[in-house]
């Protein structure tokens, strides 16, 4: 299979359950693989990128498109060590994003969103992620979630209230 680098996760999102996508799949993979470290980097990059982009509608498709993956790439530290637990990444994210989707009722999403992170046993600075959509803030909650270390917490908050200035607005205010 002679597949242009960028195509590998579009061809994995065509495959469909119960019609030889398993077989579909190692082949996929097996075409991938022999393209070497750019097209594996690519497909991942692909799939963390659909991660970031799925919405409540494709949770289902999102945890077999993960199935299939582990089949494409059983073993993704060999070509490098730094993947060495991206399925497990992959699947941390894909479950607290649903877990998400089923705790904040839809009417509920709209509007400004942050994330914070912080270990309030260590002085390292706390991290905000603010000015985020819901879908935004759910991936990067989910992101950061599969990562926590025991002392570590994550927040992802709803903003009701925001008052901004600039640097260039110190002098703006009445006495």
């Amino acid at each position: 299979m002679n597949v242009a680098q960028s195509d590998h996760f579009i061809l994995l999102k065509e495959l469909r359950p119960g019609t030889g996508a398993d077989a579909e799949a190692f082949r996929l993979g097996e075409g991938m693989r022999s393209e070497g470290f750019a097209a594996v980097r690519r497909f991942l990059d692909d799939f963390r990128g659909y991660l970031r982009e799925f919405d409540e509608t494709e949770c289902g498709q999102a945890a077999e498109l993960l199935r299939l993956g582990r089949l494409v790439l059983p073993e993704p530290g060999r070509i490098s060590p730094s993947w060495t637990y991206i399925w497990q990444e992959f699947d941390g994210i894909i479950r607290t994003k649903r877990y998400l989707f089923g705790s904040i009722p839809e009417r509920g999403r709209v509007g400004e969103w942050q994330v914070l992170l912080d270990n309030p046993f260590s002085n390292q600075n706390i991290a905000v992620y603010p000015g985020l959509t819901f879908l935004e803030a759910a991936y990067m909650f989910a992101y950061f979630r599969t990562d926590l270390t025991n002392n570590e917490y994550i927040r992802l908050q709803k903003v009701d209230t925001v008052v901004t200035f600039t640097g260039a607005d110190r002098d703006g205010l009445d006495s």
